[in-house]
């Protein structure tokens, strides 16, 4: 059954609600275990669980006549219904019906913009919590801009009236909307699913390519979400017999306050680099301050941990890219002490590589690239800085 229309008489009232009660931050949630064995619905055949090699925090299992039940690791359940096939009668209260097709979404969670773009489902987004000059996936910057998506708000402030008016039959969150808990109350109080996307927690990089097996359902595109998760596992596992090199990482930018912002020892980056063949420079840092994975530190810290590090690669994602070594020098003529600028090991990434979730391999291959033969020519995101 489809998202129920509501008269702005009744989002009103519920907008004043929230308005009332106030927005109340919260803690991020963390992982839990999903269900163990798929669950008995009546009326359905259950056939089996559909194999995830990489993945941990979500399960799929599938009923027969096309039916699937997601299973997502925060405890919530959603039913996927064909488009053609009647809902079952006696649903257990935590499982979340979504009728196919899937087709006016309102997406937040900006990493799973590529594995939309990637299964060519960007006809299935309707709505976006980015505007189009915050998007670096060309082909979502294009629909945004002819009118196929449109601007809905960002995750903590998502305009009511536009998922109602546009008949939105899904949100799917980041975990960041665990810190506006009334919004997501009030999506649901307006009769919208709210999906909450845990790819970033899966303690594999292949882990969150492996989402696309769940977007894949979603869409109606099973067959092509295994094919680009295998594109993708593939390039990986060409690396998994090459030794380490040994080689060290560093991993950073220059903030507008003069501080270097790394990545935590934990995060997937240093992942990245370990199975590309090198050492991220940090073994146990760690953000004690907050979950996120960034850690800000002083220029001088970051000079008496990395000054010797054999390769330096700019995180461009936030900051602007450099294009050559004058630029990185006019952050600090510190740099020009360090070892890999010296012995001219400079990279930095575009700005589409955090937003490339579908394209992790990719990215792994990439650092592979920077340790052993460094052609650039055969990069997907990385660019030599001269």
């Amino acid at each position: 059954m489809k998202n129920k229309y509501l008269t702005k008489k009744i989002l009103t009232a519920v907008t004043a609600a929230v308005m009332i009660a106030g927005t109340v931050p919260c803690q991020a949630v963390f992982a839990e275990e999903s269900s163990q064995e798929a669950p008995e619905i009546d009326s359905l055949t259950y056939e089996s669980e559909m194999s995830l090699e990489y993945a941990q925090k979500f399960k799929i299992y599938n009923y027969a006549d096309d039916y699937r039940l997601l299973d997502i690791n925060d405890g919530t359940r959603y039913l996927v219904v064909p488009s053609d096939k009647e809902i079952p009668e006696n649903l257990d209260s935590d499982i979340t019906v979504l009728q196919m097709p899937l087709d006016k979404v309102y997406l937040t969670a900006t990493s799973v913009m590529s594995l939309y773009d990637s299964l060519d489902a960007l006809d299935q987004i309707r709505l976006s919590g980015t505007q189009a000059n915050g998007w670096y996936i060309d082909n979502a910057v294009s629909a945004m801009e002819t009118g196929d998506i449109l601007f809905a708000g960002k995750y903590n402030e998502p305009d009511y009236e536009l998922l109602i008016s546009e008949d939105c039959d899904l949100t799917i969150e980041s975990t960041m909307i665990f810190h506006s808990p009334k919004v997501k109350e009030m999506i649901e109080d307006l009769g919208i699913p709210v999906l909450v996307e845990y790819a970033t927690y899966e303690p594999h990089p292949l882990g969150r390519v492996e989402w696309i097996k769940l977007y894949g359902v979603l869409t109606g595109k099973e067959k092509e979400a295994e094919e680009r998760f295998q594109e993708q596992k593939k390039i990986v596992e060409e690396m998994n017999d090459f030794p380490n090199t040994g080689k060290t990482i560093a991993y950073f930018y220059v903030s507008s306050d003069g501080k270097v912002v790394v990545r935590d020892s934990s995060d997937y980056i240093a992942r990245m680099i370990e199975i590309a063949g090198g050492q991220y420079i940090y073994t146990d840092l760690i953000n004690e301050e907050s979950s996120l994975s960034s850690v800000s530190m002083t220029l001088e810290e970051f000079y008496n941990n990395a000054i010797n590090a054999d390769y330096l690669v700019y995180n461009a994602t936030i900051d602007s890219p450099i294009s050559s070594i004058d630029d990185l020098l006019a952050k600090s003529e510190l740099f020009a002490d360090f070892k890999a600028v010296k012995e001219g090991n400079v990279w930095c990434n575009d700005k589409k590589m955090y937003q490339s979730v579908d394209r992790i391999g990719d990215v792994i291959r990439d650092f592979h690239l920077i340790l052993t033969d460094g052609e650039e020519s055969r990069m997907t995101f990385m660019k030599k800085v001269n």
